[in-house]
């Protein structure tokens, strides 16, 4: 009798047993599945493949006028020969042109789409446009992982995708839009507070300094701060932080195996040397850094008429935050995301204070977004009708794309640019029609587009004499060899604003000596020096563009074998 009573005490112990182990079970399951509802999923509210295509048809539709236009400056001087080199040949290091050592991702991408679509304009800016449309999507999802809004997310991609440096950029086949669209997503899994994927993450930000180097200041800014909070946490925290931290510095592997395989291919790691030079070496004097470092504030805060939301920003923050319906303050970007994207703005803008000789905007362009967020954020907050704000700051960038600013720029920065591209195709298709078969004199990069057929502008190879731009200095030097060319193409290589915005002749003086700041001959005064006729002029916009002709006469001798040209 004991034994059966001890063996139902027994029987129902394990029965309890059996009871609290289903019981756990279950609530581990359901806690686990809890979490997995409540995780952020990148395909809330709509799914990713039902966005991109709306994204994609909206850049198609505004961009459509400029598809068909042949390349444009940095395209034309190194990117396009680039990728048109691996295109031909299977050569990673161009041929055609110097290599600059830039990672050949865009290059790879390109080749594949004139390996499936034919060798065309048309197709490289659509496949251009299509990893726009991509960046787009990631900051439609970074915009809301951060901000909880579904109203502050859709406005950040409409106004990053107006916003004229990314509009302009968005057709242009420069690898700043590769890397901007892969950083984006990289941020898009390392920025927010919880639930973090680095190493997903850490394959974005890998694609993005394989599409440009200097990429790797996103992924190495945000392990830093992930390495300083590891100092401030306990042992099971801090070693989520430094793994974190180790997965996004892995992206320095795939570029420095690059860079060594270019060393063994060409004898050098960074470029070529001139490319060095000016890039790297010329930049690093502490009063070019200083000078260097406020055109990036203005770059960030207000060029192309970023003022407009950066204004209305900082009058938003005079006002209390609003609340919500239970009696809380509306919330905005938490601490952490908030001071990490100051971090980041902060650390673009001295990295490329002291990297590249030109302050192009669009080596900023991945932060452009950030700043719209802050933007958005703060007007969500604080600002009970907050959506006629982000109309406003779309009306400023609208016509930023138009409008040019009253100082100086890069014409990549708005639609000026493509203006320059019909200017210089009326040019040169009046110098076809007026002097065929001329020597032409004329600077990069009309010069590159004269001689290389597949940039879009010419049938046949021309022989060019090239200079470096049409100032004062470099038109002597045109002066002293007149049998070099029988005809010119004289273009202005800089946007020379009408004088609204004069800074003093101390801040041009620094922009000439560390930033390129010269100021073009008109086509007359150039005619005049040279000795030659005006045949042909055009003018938009502030830059305009010139055919010259040149009547020579030149008496041979043949002595000794040899002839003698000498100009009369």
């Amino acid at each position: 009798m004991a034994r059966t009573c001890g063996g139902h005490a027994a029987g129902a112990t394990d029965t309890a047993s059996r009871s609290g182990h289903v019981h756990w079970a279950f609530e581990e399951n359901r806690l686990r599945w809890r979490k997995l509802v409540e995780a952020p999923r990148l395909d809330a509210p709509f799914p990713l493949w039902m966005i991109f295509p709306v994204i994609f048809v909206a850049l198609y539709l505004t961009h459509f006028s400029l598809l068909r236009l042949p390349y444009y400056w940095d395209e034309a001087g190194y990117y396009i020969p680039a990728a048109w080199d691996f295109f031909r040949t299977g050569s990673l290091i161009p041929s055609t042109t110097a290599s600059n050592a830039h990672p050949p991702l865009p290059s790879v991408y390109l080749a594949l789409w004139w390996k499936a679509s034919g060798f065309y304009p048309e197709v490289t800016r659509e496949a251009v446009l299509m990893v726009a449309a991509v960046g787009l999507l990631a900051v439609w999802r970074l915009a809301l992982r951060v901000s909880g809004s579904l109203g502050v997310a859709f406005w950040t991609a409409v106004l990053t995708g107006l916003y004229p440096i990314w509009f302009a950029q968005s057709t242009l086949a420069h690898a700043d839009i590769f890397a901007a669209a892969c950083t984006l997503w990289g941020l898009l899994y390392a920025l927010p507070e919880r639930d973090r994927r680095p190493r997903v993450a850490a394959l974005w930000f890998t694609l993005a300094v394989l599409s440009k180097e200097t990429a790797i200041v996103a992924p190495l800014t945000l392990a830093c701060c992930w390495l300083v909070s590891a100092l401030r946490k306990e042992a099971p925290e801090r070693g989520r932080l430094l793994r974190e931290a180790a997965w996004l510095t892995s992206c320095v592997v795939p570029l420095a195996a690059w860079y060594g395989w270019h060393y063994a291919k060409t004898g050098f790691v960074f470029g070529n040397a001139e490319f060095l030079r000016y890039n790297a070496q010329e930049t690093l004097t502490p009063l070019r850094f200083l000078a260097a470092f406020g055109h990036r504030l203005l770059h960030l805060f207000a060029h192309m008429n970023m003022f407009v939301p950066m204004l209305l920003t900082f009058a938003a923050m005079m006002l209390q935050p609003r609340r919500e319906a239970d009696g809380r303050e509306r919330e905005g970007l938490s601490n952490g995301v908030h001071r990490r994207i100051l971090i980041l703005l902060a650390a673009n803008a001295v990295l490329f204070s002291v990297l590249g000789g030109a302050l192009l905007c669009r080596y900023l362009l991945p932060m452009y977004p950030l700043v719209i967020v802050l933007a958005l954020t703060t007007f969500r907050r604080r600002v009970p009708l907050w959506h006629g704000l982000a109309v406003l700051a779309a009306a400023a960038f609208v016509a930023g794309l138009f409008v040019n600013p009253p100082y100086g720029f890069a014409p990549e920065d708005n639609l000026e640019y493509a203006r320059v591209i019909w200017l210089h195709e009326a040019a040169i298709a009046r110098l076809t029609k007026l002097y065929p078969g001329a020597t032409v004199l004329t600077a990069w990069p009309v010069s590159d587009y004269l001689r290389r057929p597949e940039l879009g502008y010419v049938k046949q190879p021309w022989e060019v004499w090239a200079i470096d731009d049409f100032s004062a200095t470099q038109i002597e030097r045109a002066a002293a060899e007149p049998g070099r060319y029988s005809a010119a193409l004289v273009f202005s290589t800089k946007y020379d604003p009408p004088p609204l915005v004069v800074l003093g002749p101390r801040s041009q003086a620094l922009d000439e000596r560390y930033f390129g700041l010269h100021h073009d001959l008109s086509p007359e005064v150039i005619a005049h020096r040279l000795n030659g006729t005006v045949g042909w002029r055009a003018q938009d916009h502030g830059m305009w563009a010139g055919v010259l002709r040149f009547d020579r006469q030149f008496e041979a001798k043949l002595a000794g074998g040899t002839t003698d040209a000498t100009p009369r």
